[in-house]
């Protein structure tokens, strides 16, 4: 089975009125890394920040234009076309102009008179984009804070909560790869067949981290933005379908449809968050199921097991469960011991926990998770003192879990979650007061 994932949300899909934030924000969030990625192809890696000023320009005359003339008929184009002009227009205001430049901005020239080439332009040179920021000479933290930003159009705190880091450590990432593509002068060209391989599992690091930011937002009103994880899908599928294709990439993209196919019910009606245990299976998307699992099956034809065959395993358990009490807990928790062996991520432990409570009991779970009480990388990061109040809330020891979600309340995270750890809060301080 397959699914056209040509276009992800429409301007069908959002509402129409021409001050409607909904329409500005779905935008600006599709469009920013498309065409910065283009632009960024135009201008070469000398003017990486030219590319960026120039889209960020468009997205603020859009801002003051579009709520009083409405958004145009074809919104990309208009936006892609302001930041062109713009960076001919700075270009020419540089007084350094030199050869480069000139060659450049008779380039633009030429590109200006031609009608936009749509939104498949943009994309393909998305892709592209994310394989020149993944270069050997940059740091592995480096590639994946500069495609975030370049690509995926993330703002540094976002990229900062979905690596678990300080918004400081982001910024400097992005000054560092910046300077050392700047002064190595480092070319944004695709390089050749082998030297694409050698990029790929930091292309699908950075993809699944894209997914990750649109499956639980960090902040916000929004809990899921579904345009962000059905782009990422699309960009593993472009990458499975290409010379660069392996059962590793058949995993990651098995993973992120088998996820997204969950997406219909994370939230009820009224916009609030409802657990994996508790979801309603009929909202479930049969399509990306079928999708997931027939690139899980390309994945396990393969010798080797990576951690995205680990991850995608573990999702299909969950989708083949028909009712939560079908779930096989102790398979997930098997995969989650060989991804500690493989990864050893904070976070990983952190989902392992869960599933140890699962097979023997809170207490045996707690005992687990005290073990990650001192990790840096989750300090500040709700889940780990919301997990750990779902198992005080187990055991009966409700004060200690009303007080562990306060920790969480303390902690970034988005409306919907915010709102859900205070019922949880609630929950625990009523029961501990009936007690």
């Amino acid at each position: 089975m397959t699914i056209d994932l040509t276009v992800d949300v429409s301007m069908q899909d959002l509402p129409r009125e021409p001050d409607s934030p909904v329409v500005l924000e779905h935008l600006f969030r599709r469009q920013a890394g498309r065409i910065v990625s283009s632009l960024a192809g135009l201008l070469g890696a000398r003017h990486l920040e030219l590319a960026e000023d120039a889209v960020q320009e468009a997205m603020l005359r859009a801002t003051r234009l579009w709520p009083f003339h409405g958004v145009p008929e074809r919104p990309e184009g208009w936006l892609y076309r302001v930041a062109h002009n713009y960076a001919i227009s700075a270009l020419r205001r540089d007084g350094r102009i030199d050869a480069d430049s000139e060659r450049l901005i008779e380039g633009l020239e030429v590109r200006r008179g031609l009608e936009f080439e749509g939104e498949e332009t943009l994309r393909d040179d998305e892709l592209r984009m994310i394989f020149m920021c993944c270069h050997p000479e940059l740091s592995r933290d480096a590639r994946v804070a500069l495609s975030l930003k370049l690509v995926g159009g993330f703002g540094v705190g976002e990229i900062a909560r979905v690596s678990l880091v300080e918004e400081q450590t982001i910024a400097q990432r992005l000054v560092r790869a910046k300077r050392v593509i700047r002064e190595r002068r480092l070319s944004l060209e695709m390089p050749a067949n082998g030297g694409l391989s050698a990029r790929v599992d930091s292309v699908l690091e950075v993809i699944y981290l894209m997914f990750s930011a649109g499956y639980g937002a960090g902040a916000g009103e929004e809990l899921i933005r579904r345009d962000v994880c059905l782009e990422a899908l699309r960009l593993g599928r472009l990458v499975a379908g290409s010379s660069m294709g392996a059962p590793r990439v058949d995993a990651l993209v098995a993973l992120m449809a088998l996820q997204a196919a969950r997406l219909p019910a994370r939230m009820d009606a009224a916009g609030e968050l409802v657990l994996l245990e508790e979801q309603d299976r009929s909202l479930w998307d049969s399509e990306l199921f079928g999708l997931g699992f027939s690139y899980f099956a390309r994945a396990i034809a393969g010798d080797v097991v990576s951690e995205w065959h680990l991850q995608a395993g573990i999702a299909a358990v969950y989708a083949k469960a028909r009712i939560s009490g079908e779930i096989d807990w102790v398979e997930i928790l098997e995969s989650y011991d060989q991804l500690v062996l493989m990864t050893d991520s904070p976070v990983v432990r952190l989902n392992r926990a869960v599933a140890v409570m699962r097979v023997y009991g809170a207490s045996v779970a707690l005992v687990e998770l005290e073990k990650l009480e001192g990790c840096e990388a989750l300090q500040g990061y709700h889940l780990l003192p919301a997990v750990r109040g779902r198992m005080l809330a187990e055991l009966g020891r409700f004060a200690e879990a009303e007080a562990a979600f306060l920790e969480a309340l303390g902690c970034g995270c988005s409306e919907p979650e915010r709102r859900f750890l205070e019922r949880q809060r609630v929950s625990a301080a009523g029961a501990g007061m009936a007690g």
